[in-house]
């Protein structure tokens, strides 16, 4: 009996220390609690390429607080646990963000919650862009690149910012005047890299509203204006040319696709239909003149293009929305007829005044396949009066049209979407070809977008201010957002490779910045 008692004693104790040794072999910064792992990545030298969101943007600026959260350096803190070396940031000088060009503002400060809106940051924007840093550099982010940008010679020189040929940023921490992007990336012979880029390819034509060319065709990049859409044959040639280039040497590396641009707040936040219940003297007045402009349309074989008005009741729990009245450029114009219709009853100037301002206008639609986005920074117009317009024809959204610039119209969105999906289509490819891993941004914000992506015990949702996944400029990601990203890279990155980065706790990372850093 004794004997058995030992026996059961040893293997007791044998439990308990194999139990024991199991708990000291966890690692809790590793995804299955084993010893922390690269896989078959080398992150010794990681170099990230991209736009605004490899460099840390947040806030409408670029700052010192914004550059420490961006994805990037959130990946190299995570790949410094498996051998990863330094990652050198060009750091901006402070937190309130903006750049001088030889002590003349060129950008502003970042934006800060004020409790009812977004407002600029108070304090001294100091960094100059003449003060070139000592490089090289591991985040090569650079606001406002395009995916051609990576590659052009020069993009560097301080002597083109003002002419648009070259970028502010850039020629901060460029090695050279006369260098590219993708020419300082290579040189440092990277291991590992991560490049998203492409965004800013269709995203400067969206939140102009339209304002620029669809480059379709265009194969001369040279030529493309600051809100053009590049043509995806040109993005899949040079999207080809920088892996091809980081991959020479034998480098693995990350990379991920653009997001729609309707799944940020920048364009869901106003709705389409932000009016209240009119005056009923204002409301007959214009359904009188939108009916009878309908009515011409019909006569004509057209499609209506105005609904019907409805007026303020006085009572509050009934108050109905109306929608905006915009200008869509793509619409036959048809103010040569509303001025002939309109001449026997308002007279020739005033005829002619409303038929100059309707001839393309609409009602803005907020219905599935033909939807409108109006964009944030038409927020603050809408309701006012339009400066020279004689009344009843001045106010902006209600009798006079919002502009092109502030509304992406159906048709907008429309060109917009066909031509991310061809970029995504060759970004897909060129990861799946260089066996490289792939993150489905798209596919990530489309789920913040519509309904919200819990992580961490946070719900993310791309809710304007309070939605946790992005920041007051409505485009950019918050440090909550950043982290989000990384966690995505990581997950991407040990799909391909056999790492097993666990990721970042989201909530040790802000909602949105305060006013004072």
């Amino acid at each position: 009996m004794i004997k058995n008692f030992k026996w059961l004693l040893l293997v007791s104790l044998t439990f308990v220390a194999c139990n024991n040794n199991d708990d000291a072999a966890i690692d809790p910064n590793s995804s299955d609690g084993l010893p922390l792992t690269a896989g078959s990545a080398d992150f010794s030298k990681y170099v990230a390429l991209g736009n605004s969101l490899c460099a840390g943007y947040s806030d409408g600026a670029l700052f010192m607080a914004g550059q420490e959260h961006s994805y990037p350096n959130i990946l190299s803190q995570q790949f410094a646990l498996v051998g990863g070396g330094e990652f050198k940031i060009p750091y901006m000088n402070d937190n309130v963000g903006g750049l001088l060009l030889a002590g003349t503002q060129i950008q502003g400060p970042r934006l800060y919650f004020n409790g009812s809106g977004p407002a600029p940051v108070t304090g001294s924007i100091t960094t100059d862009i003449t003060n070139v840093l000592a490089g090289p550099f591991n985040n090569m982010g650079v606001p406002g690149a395009k995916s051609f940008h990576l590659l052009a010679p020069g993009y560097g020189n301080v002597a083109g910012v003002l002419s648009g040929q070259a970028n502010p940023y850039f020629v901060r921490f460029a090695s050279s005047p006369t260098t590219s992007v993708i020419a300082d990336a290579v040189a440092q012979n990277p291991t590992f890299f991560s490049l998203w880029i492409g965004n800013n390819d269709v995203l400067a034509y969206a939140t102009s509203g339209g304002v620029g060319v669809n480059q379709l065709g265009n194969l001369n990049p040279a030529t493309y204006g600051s809100n053009d859409i590049t043509d995806p044959t040109v993005f899949a040639n040079v999207y080809n040319t920088l892996v091809t280039q980081l991959t020479a040497n034998g480098a693995k590396g990350v990379v991920a696709n653009i997001p729609y641009v309707t799944s940020v707040p920048f364009f869901t936040t106003v709705p389409t239909n932000p009016i209240p219940g009119l005056p009923a003297a204002s409301a007959a007045q214009l359904n009188t003149l939108f009916g009878g402009i309908n009515a011409a349309l019909a006569g004509a074989g057209l499609p209506a293009r105005f609904q019907t008005l409805v007026a303020d009741d006085g009572n509050p729990a009934t108050v109905e929305a109306n929608p905006l009245l915009i200008k869509d450029e793509s619409l036959p114009n048809i103010s040569t007829q509303i001025t002939a219709a309109l001449t026997p009853v308002l007279g020739a100037p005033t005829a002619a005044y409303v038929g100059s301002i309707y001839g393309q206008a609409r009602h803005a639609s907020n219905a599935a396949g033909s939807r409108d986005y109006i964009l944030l920074t038409a927020r603050t117009i809408i309701g006012t009066t339009q400066t020279g317009a004689p009344s009843p024809f001045n106010t902006i959204g209600v009798s006079y049209p919002m502009q092109d610039n502030t509304t992406l119209t159906a048709s907008e969105t429309a060109e917009v979407k066909t031509a991310t999906d061809a970029y995504n289509t060759t970004i897909a490819a060129i990861a799946t070809s260089k066996n490289l891993a792939f993150v489905d941004a798209n596919g990530i914000l489309n789920q913040v977008a519509n309904g919200g992506l819990t992580v961490s015990g946070y719900t993310m949702t791309s809710t304007y201010v309070t939605g946790n996944a992005f920041s007051l400029d409505g485009v950019h990601p918050s440090p909550k957002g950043y982290a989000l990203i990384a966690n995505k890279f990581l997950e991407a990155i040990n799909a391909a490779y056999g790492s097993n980065f666990k990721g970042v706790n989201l909530g040790q990372y802000q909602i949105l910045y305060p006013a004072m850093l």
